[in-house]
């Protein structure tokens, strides 16, 4: 899994893959939190990081179907495919190799934004002011959340040798998971009971819960469960282009 995933990370450093992501993010979320009319932590007037992590998981929600894409698609494409399958290594070792090394990119590309932690503790005019256990929380939703954003990345790149549509699919599966269902539960057509459980379905519910700086052992059940699913997915996609 080590040489698969030191694969991976090199291929996204010796071009401008990793280095485009890395950039992307904070940029995108820099201008967000500090520029951007209507949104930005200076016109809001207080000390929090509320609004970075509120529109963090839209940026990862296109980021890394970016850069989960090429994981099996480029394989199928160039035909490497066939070799990956003929060295000493099982397909969950693959699998992982690819999942770990985007994983390890959306980390590198995050670990910047602590600097916003940083700027913000110094511009409150009392001290001491910030909810560091909602910032510590949120933080580790939105690691919890890029790795289910990550495993259905390379799910979807599984299923086809087109990175468009690998790409695609990817933010397709994401917006369901995330918001779709949080957005179905609130529709008028929705039973009472029903709406809390369609809530629970996606990932925004979960997300939010961690948010508050409470870990719930069923929050982080949930996001293990769904990368287990979709990496499990995406091995059995495998076996079946292989058999085909």
């Amino acid at each position: 899994m080590l040489s698969i995933f030191r694969k991976e990370l090199n291929s996204f450093f010796s071009s401008l893959v990793g280095y485009i992501a890395i950039i992307v993010f904070l940029l995108v979320c820099g201008f967000f939190m500090w520029v951007a009319p209507n949104s930005n932590m200076l016109d809001y007037g207080y000390a929090t990081m509320d609004k970075f992590f509120a529109f963090a998981p839209w940026v990862l929600m296109f980021l890394l179907p970016a850069l989960t894409m090429r994981s099996f698609s480029d394989e199928y494409k160039s035909g490497t495919i066939e070799l990956l399958s003929t060295i000493p290594l099982t397909e969950n070792q693959i699998i992982l190799g690819k999942f770990f090394a985007s994983f390890a990119l959306v980390v590198f590309s995050i670990f910047p934004t602590l600097l916003y932690v940083f700027t913000i503790s110094h511009l409150s005019i009392i001290k001491d002011n910030l909810d560091t256990g909602g910032i510590v929380g949120s933080y580790i939703g939105l690691l919890f959340l890029s790795a289910a954003f990550t495993s259905v990345g390379i799910f979807c790149s599984s299923i086809t040798s087109n990175q468009v549509i690998a790409f695609l699919a990817a933010i397709f599966a994401n917006f369901i998971l995330y918001a779709g269902f949080e957005t179905i539960s609130q529709m008028p057509f929705v039973g009472n009971g029903v709406d809390y459980l369609l809530s629970q379905i996606g990932m925004q519910f979960h997300y939010t819960s961690i948010s508050r700086g409470l870990l719930d052992s069923r929050d982080i059940v949930y996001f293990l469960s769904l990368v287990a699913i979709f990496i499990l997915a995406t091995k059995l996609s495998l076996q079946k282009r292989k058999w085909n």
